[in-house]
Order: structure tokens, then sequence, then C-alpha cells
């Protein structure tokens, strides 16, 4: 017999509720309740290893009120050369762009899983020209030597020429997915940037290297995918 017993998850220490809110050190944040800087509930707290409920207990330090945060979610538009995993086999290391940095493991796999086909959007310019042929055979699925050639995709041509210039939505998200695509057509991707991710978008004004906070409105959108909706 296997006997279950289940764990409150909101209950957590206060100082490691302290030191994930950036408050300081575990030793640190120890000194602050030690000399009574910190409150639960308007009572001065004196154990570190008070549990403290995120969702319904007021935390506050020498009457500043600390909101737990589980999860953290930002845009970073990522410069090409920026490694932005220990193993750069998803991400791609020459890709610039929209990527959303977070600790909600839950959604990443929503988001990133080839199985999800949440919708994928790049600018790129192609070395070679790129023609209505290739919005054919894009929509078709392209054979990139995998078990079965790539889900539909939507190829929209900004410029064709020795060098093109193009947007594309994939569903999937496979290794150097977008460049083995082009390849496979003979053609080489010369340049590639995410601009849209599910819901999120690329803001213009987000520069080269930066990052923001998510907005409560973009929070929601993800929170949606999150949920399956």
């Amino acid at each position: 017999m296997t006997v279950y017993v289940e764990r409150n998850i909101n209950m957590i220490r206060l100082d490691k509720f302290l030191s994930e809110m950036g408050l300081g050190t575990r030793s640190e944040v120890k000194k602050l309740i030690k000399t009574g800087q910190i409150a639960i509930n308007g009572t001065v707290a004196v154990k570190p290893e008070t549990k403290v409920d995120i969702d319904a207990d007021e935390v506050s330090v020498n009457g500043r009120i600390v909101k737990y945060q589980r999860y953290e979610y930002y845009l970073f538009n990522k410069p090409s050369g920026c490694v932005s995993a220990t193993c750069d086999n998803v991400l791609d290391i020459d890709t610039e762009g929209l990527l959303l940095i977070t600790n909600d493991g839950a959604l990443s796999h929503e988001l990133l899983s080839p199985s999800k086909h949440v919708a994928k959007t790049y600018y790129a310019r192609i070395d070679g020209e790129v023609t209505w042929d290739d919005i054919i055979r894009f929509k078709e699925g392209i054979d990139i030597g995998e078990e079965r050639p790539t889900k539909p995709a939507e190829l929209v041509i900004k410029k064709s020429g020795s060098v093109s210039e193009i947007e594309l939505t994939i569903t999937e998200g496979k290794f150097h997915q977008v460049k083995r695509m082009f390849e496979a057509l003979g053609k080489r991707v010369i340049y590639l940037k995410r601009i849209s991710m599910g819901p999120l978008k690329l803001p213009d004004d987000l520069k080269t290297g930066t990052y923001r906070a998510l907005t409560q409105a973009e929070t929601d959108m993800l929170m949606q995918i999150k949920s399956g909706k």
C-alpha cells in the first residue's frame, strides 16, 4: 500500500522566503530577523524557520511589504553569439531576437516542445532567390532528413533576389529547423531573428542585448497557453 501525504507547497521558511526575494543570503536575512526588522502580518518575527504562507501571509521588512513571486518572466532581445542554454541544441546560438527567460518549467515546455505546436515567427535573410514555389514547398512540409517531413510552415517573401528577405512561421522548433528547411531547398540562411513566439512579439523599443519584465497582459496570455486554453 502506498500512502500519499499531501504537502502544502505554499508554506516555506521565512529565511527562504526572504532570500529568494533578494533580501540577502540565508545568513544575512537571519540577521534581519534577529534584529526585529521582519514582521509577518504585523507581528515581529523572531525565528528564521517560521513558516510563511506565500499566498496568504503579509511579510514586511522595516514596514515595506515584500510580495513573493513564485515565477519570473522576462523578454530578452538576444544578440547573435549569446548562448542561451547550457547545451545550445534547441536555442540556436546564431539566432537573434525574442527569447523568454523564466523559471516556470511547465510554461517553457508548453512553448518549446515540438509536440505543442506553438507558432514561432522568424525574419531571415537568405542567400538565394526565394520564390512562390518555395512558399508551396514550405506549406507542404520539408524533408530535413528526419523520420517525417516538417509540419506545414507559412513563408512570406518580403524581398526576392540574390539575397532574399522572408518571414517564416513554424510550429515545431526542431534543432536548427529554419536553416535546415532552406538548406533542403538549396538555399542558405545568412541572418535569422525570432520576432514572435505564441502571443509574444519582440517590442520595437527593446534594444538588442537588453531585457524587460513581461507586462501583466503578456503574462496573462502565456497563462492561457500554460493552462491549455
